[in-house]
């Protein structure tokens, strides 16, 4: 069961000029400073450490107190422009400054004093207020924007990128899948039904590429194996077909090659795997893989640009797994509406899900940064 205030974190990207990953955020919502240490201390060893995090403390006001954290090397603290002149958060800027940590100075207001009066690493504004950035002391950032569009323009007009969630945003256009995204569909299908391994390595054989980045992501994914795959069917051999399926739905999510395709493959991904691991208390370990597709799907959408029914026509997954991508009485759905929970700056919509499945804000934190640095060790390049 949740307990009594309970600490939730929700996360978010930090996309650049390119809308390529540059950072994590984190968004830490707790009571006070002290649980909020206490729960990062906890979540320790699924630290994820590939890129930058920025670290937010939502509404609470930063002080010295958070220096009982041993925080990461990739941690940047954010200060709220709004507590610059409370003598705690003055403090606490000093302590950072002076042990080398980075800071972004969040919710600012482009070109006001405060974005000089610090040697802050980015700057981070509401977007719907100020749409223009103006020269600072730092990279500025946009946040709140409502799509991609929305990105460009601001971009053009003086952000440096932007944190948040505007690229999942947009109706895809319901079209036939791309050749290349077929041809993943068919190794997919001939997995799931077991064909003959030399007809599967026929498939393969026809797309180099598709081997190499498979074989990748087996060999980089934590499999803790006592040797590296060197061939498809070496990965039978040793994985056998439940498992290879799963991680050759991974080519179909990163087949992509959208400008956004990288944080959609992360967000994806992380899904995937942060479902895997909060949904193994409900369902026998044989369903955690379809527990993983159905959050490494939930995309395949935008991914894909095309509709979620023209893709899943072309598949044969499971109906549990089909029903949850399309609607919400899926066996699995109400683990997918908790990921994406985990997705808003609006901690409620967590709430509501953890409470509904009666779970742990301990086990959900701990869920949501393993999958992330689960996704961010797959490189997705």
């Amino acid at each position: 069961m949740s307990q009594a205030s309970p600490v939730r974190f929700t996360r978010e990207p930090v996309l650049n000029k390119n809308q390529a990953i540059t950072a994590n955020r984190l968004i830490v919502h707790a009571p006070a400073i002290a649980p909020a240490v206490e729960a990062l201390t906890r979540v320790a060893e699924h630290w994820p450490d590939r890129y930058t995090v920025f670290l937010s403390l939502g509404r609470l006001v930063p002080t010295p107190d958070l220096l009982e954290w041993q925080i990461p090397d990739n941690v940047m603290v954010e200060i709220p422009a709004q507590t610059l002149g409370h003598p705690l958060t003055q403090q606490l800027v000093a302590h950072l400054a002076e042990g080398g940590t980075n800071m972004c100075l969040a919710w600012c207001e482009p070109g006001s004093p405060a974005c000089n009066s610090q040697d802050w690493r980015f700057l981070l504004s509401d977007a719907r207020k100020f749409t223009h950035a103006e020269s600072a002391n730092g990279l500025s950032l946009a946040w709140g924007l409502a799509d991609s569009k929305g990105f460009d323009n601001a971009i053009s007009h003086g952000y440096d990128g932007a944190s948040g969630w505007f690229f999942l945003r947009g109706e895809p256009v319901a079209r036939q899948l791309a050749p290349a995204h077929a041809q993943i569909v068919r190794l997919l299908n001939l997995v799931r039904m077991n064909k003959d391994i030399a007809e599967i390595e026929a498939v393969l054989k026809q797309d180099v590429a598709l081997s190499y980045k498979l074989l990748k992501y087996i060999n980089s994914a934590g499999f803790g194996l006592m040797c590296e795959i060197q061939s498809f069917r070496h990965a039978v051999t040793i994985l056998g077909y439940d498992k290879l399926h799963k991680w050759l739905s991974l080519l179909l999510v990163s087949a992509s090659h959208d400008p956004s395709a990288a944080a959609l493959m992360q967000t994806a991904i992380a899904r995937g795997r942060f479902m895997e691991r909060i949904g193994a208390k409900f369902f026998d370990k044989g369903e955690s893989d379809n527990l993983f597709i159905t959050g490494a799907f939930s995309l395949l959408d935008v991914l894909l640009g095309t509709g979620m029914r023209t893709v899943l026509e072309e598949m044969h997954l499971p109906d549990q797994v089909a029903e949850s991508l399309i609607g919400d009485d899926g066996v699995y759905s109400p683990f997918l509406k908790l990921a994406r929970a985990t997705e808003s700056f609006d901690v409620s919509a967590l709430g509501e899900q953890v409470d509904a499945l009666q779970l742990d804000c301990r086990d959900v934190n701990e869920a949501m940064l393993s999958g992330l640095a689960f996704a961010d060790r797959l490189d997705l390049s």
